[in-house]
């Protein structure tokens, strides 16, 4: 497992980079609520991921935070329960056998940093992280990302503002020292070498979309104005195809990722990966405990279903 990660990651730097012309697909659930059905879907896409590999780094979505706007369930790690009873305790403890699941498929596994404090009890089995909406301009993230040894990508803020993703990118690759924990939980002063392999995340924006050639084109001339031109960041960026940028519905979902895979066919600069928000079934259900819910179903956003998905990723490798 510890080889996979460490390979993955370089895999997806070289993607990063433009040194491999694969193209990056992040694809999975919006959050995992249940590790068996993320068991069964990472079985699937993991066969996917060995016929479609040569044109294709499928990394699958392992989200356990999840940021909320007021208030609702935060995710298996705060909940695994989903009863509000907060057993974080055996949340971590699920959150890394569902990782070990995921890798000991053969998948690498990405997630969203949400908390300071967990990466140190997750990332050796993750390959890629996020830096959420809402956490853009946050320095305590900024941080954070300077010293994970994972490519980040920065998504851009919830009103839109790419400025704030590339802020991002230019402060995470640099050094920082600040107060943290170390790898026993003991506070320390933490001093980072920075990271060189944050990138910017396209999700859309409450005003709506920002996944068009223009835009992409636009967030592109702002990346380039402020990052090296040997940067992650300066070669390319990821589509995030839910959130804004489909208004978390599926099935809009489904023709924005058709749209990015027609432009990545007619050969459009600045695209080097694509997210997806995906499960067994399509759509979502109200949170509730795990006995009365729907199997595979997500309680958080829409997402595109197992066969939907499934079409999605072989027209994205023909791409």
């Amino acid at each position: 497992m510890r080889d996979l990660v460490l390979d993955s990651r370089s895999q997806i730097r070289d993607v990063l980079h433009g040194r491999d012309d694969r193209l990056l697909a992040i694809v999975g659930p919006c959050s995992i609520h249940d590790p068996k059905a993320a068991h069964d879907y990472a079985t699937r896409l993991a066969a996917l991921n060995r016929e479609l590999g040569d044109r294709l780094l499928i990394v699958m979505r392992v989200y356990f935070e999840k940021p909320r706007t007021t208030i609702g369930w935060k995710g298996l790690i705060n909940d695994p329960d989903l009863n509000g009873r907060f057993d974080i305790r055996k949340g971590m403890w699920l959150a890394r056998k569902v990782l070990t699941d995921v890798l000991s498929l053969g998948l690498p596994a990405a997630t969203e940093w949400l908390d300071p404090i967990t990466p140190q009890y997750l990332c050796d089995l993750i390959s890629w992280g996020a830096i959420g909406a809402r956490n853009t301009e946050s320095q305590v993230h900024r941080q954070l990302a300077s010293g994970l040894s994972m490519p980040i990508g920065f998504k851009n803020a919830t009103d839109g503002s790419v400025k704030a993703a590339v802020n991002g990118c230019f402060a995470a690759a640099q050094q920082h020292t600040f107060f943290g924990i170390d790898h026993m939980g003991r506070a320390c002063a933490v001093e980072t070498i920075g990271n060189p392999d944050c990138h910017v995340v396209l999700r859309g924006s409450s005003s709506g979309p920002n996944y068009d050639a223009d835009s992409v084109a636009q967030a592109m001339e702002a990346v380039r104005a402020q990052m090296p031109a040997d940067s992650a960041a300066a070669h390319g960026l990821i589509i995030d195809c839910s959130h804004g940028n489909s208004g978390k519905d599926d099935v809009r979902q489904a023709h924005v990722v058709r749209e990015i895979a027609e432009r990545v066919a007619q050969g459009e600069p600045g695209i080097t990966g694509i997210m997806m928000e995906s499960f067994l079934e399509g759509g979502n259900q109200p949170a509730a405990p795990l006995n009365q819910l729907v199997y595979g179903k997500s309680i958080t956003d829409k997402c595109l279903s197992w066969p939907v998905t499934e079409q999605l990723l072989h027209e994205l490798a023909e791409a």
